[in-house]
């Protein structure tokens, strides 16, 4: 199984000066419930965002510019070397950034989307999801967050 995890906003924003553009409660809880146990697959520009490796999951960072990074992640230089080095039962989760969600969206059968209903000034956006390739297999609205005022989604795409 591949899947691609993102939260994205209306006009498909998912990140600026390499961060996160709000902080959703309930979608970093859904989004540890999902990858836990599983491998995760990311950019360098994400794993340094991130800080650190994520905990209980099989950390792979993707770049062409570094050698060697923190030694609990596994790295490779191309997202085709990551995909292959996991094995056929493990559960992939390709978790960004912006240009390995565009190389990996023709790898992957399974999208986990967090949509929130608001627009968002970016530098790096999520590819078009084309609805001819996608279904929508299960949606769960929420009005707002605990502590976040727009409303979001959590939408997961099977691929047709």
């Amino acid at each position: 199984m591949i899947a691609i995890v993102v939260a994205m906003a209306s006009n498909s924003a998912i990140g600026k000066d390499n961060q996160l553009l709000w902080h959703i409660t309930e979608d970093m809880k859904f989004f540890k419930a999902l990858t836990q146990g599983g491998t995760v697959v990311m950019g360098r520009k994400t794993y340094e965002s991130i800080g650190r490796p994520l905990p209980n999951r099989r950390n792979i960072v993707v770049s062409r510019s570094v050698d060697h990074l923190d030694d609990r992640v596994e790295l490779f230089h191309s997202l085709e070397e990551a995909i292959r080095a996991a094995s056929a039962d493990e559960r992939v989760f390709i978790i960004g950034g912006g240009e390995i969600y565009h190389q990996s969206l023709v790898l992957a059968d399974t999208l986990y989307i967090t949509l929130v209903g608001h627009s968002y000034e970016a530098d790096t956006f999520f590819p078009a999801i084309s609805e001819a390739d996608w279904n929508v297999a299960e949606r769960v609205d929420h009005e707002r967050g605990a502590s976040f005022e727009h409303p979001f989604s959590f939408i997961t795409y099977k691929r047709r």
